[in-house]
């Protein structure tokens, strides 16, 4: 008898066992399922706030051709408030376009080497170094572009102002390369060794294998760190406003303060009212930078997702 209970014992302490596993298993199978529409729901409950504080605008005062093509913003006026982005939107285009033309050589330099050249050691410390610089805040760029690149650009340039697009493309541009070198690092990571190989043994030079062999077959990758880069750059805000010299003005040179999208919304929200037409399109504002930045980082990841298919 006592052998009967001790493998009945037994058998039933191995089905609580497996009934705890079961249910440990579907437990941790909610959880991860939870992790991972939650980014989703967040995305989709700031779309809906936003569009609900700036849908009011859209009925009443908004007109497609005074808010898209008049460069005059003037939204706080009494007697005739005026809501044109074109110069803000003129503002952060040229210092979003300004900093991928500092920022791409930059990247995909450092991808490069770090990916190509570099070994041991030396390739990570490299790699913790770039993740270091993308983990500046915003804020401390605003800073080197206020107390340093300022006098810098007046001395240099012998200009009167030195917060313009110039300053803001460059900040821009170093915040913008660290995750664009990430990024394109590992676009031609994925090449296979195979593509070297075939390079070297028909009597490539080293640079040759690079830029006749690595760069074309990583070409989508390294588009889709571009774009990631300009989704970066459109949406920075606190940098951007600190270092443009924040000036209604459609820019006429490198050297003309301008005012960004972004820098408008963080600038102005805190002093209107709650409900006003001022404060509705400045929501407006938020959803086409929503909407932009969501089509930049989809095609973004089109791109990447295509580069992996092949």
């Amino acid at each position: 008898m006592s052998a009967v209970n001790l493998a009945s014992q037994t058998t039933a302490a191995e089905f609580d066992r497996r009934n705890l596993d079961w249910y440990l298993d579907k437990l941790v199978q909610v959880l991860v399922f939870i992790a991972g529409i939650s980014a989703i729901i967040f995305v989709l409950g700031i779309f809906t706030f936003v569009t609900m504080e700036g849908f009011g605008f859209l009925l009443e005062d908004f007109t497609f051709s005074e808010f898209f093509f008049s460069e005059f913003w003037e939204p706080s006026d009494e007697d005739a408030p005026e809501y044109g982005i074109l110069a803000l939107a003129a503002g952060t285009a040229s210092v979003t376009g300004l900093a991928m033309l500092v920022a791409i050589p930059f990247s995909l330099g450092a991808a490069i080497y770090i990916g190509e050249f570099a070994t041991g050691k030396t390739r990570e410390y490299l790699k913790i170094l770039v993740e270091l610089l993308a983990a500046i805040p915003s804020v401390v760029w605003g800073f080197i572009g206020l107390s340093i690149m300022n006098p810098l650009i007046i001395d240099v340039f012998d200009v009167p102002v030195g917060l313009n697009v110039l300053n803001a493309g460059i900040i821009l541009g170093l915040m913008a390369a660290p995750i664009m070198t990430s990024i394109a690092e590992d676009a031609l990571k994925a090449v296979p060794d195979r593509y070297r190989e075939a390079a070297e043994a028909l009597g490539a030079t080293r640079w040759q294998v690079i830029f006749k062999t690595v760069l074309p077959a990583a070409k989508n990758g390294l588009l889709g760190a571009v774009l990631l880069g300009v989704g970066r750059g459109f949406g920075e805000t606190m940098a951007v406003l600190m270092a443009t010299g924040h000036a209604v003005n459609i820019p006429g040179s490198l050297f003309d303060s301008v005012r960004a999208l972004t820098a408008t919304i963080a600038a102005e929200l805190g002093e209107t009212a709650v409900g006003s037409p001022h404060y509705q399109v400045l929501f407006t504002i938020g959803i086409f930078l929503f909407v932009v930045t969501f089509l930049i980082n989809l095609t973004a990841d089109l791109v990447v997702r295509g580069v992996r298919k092949g």
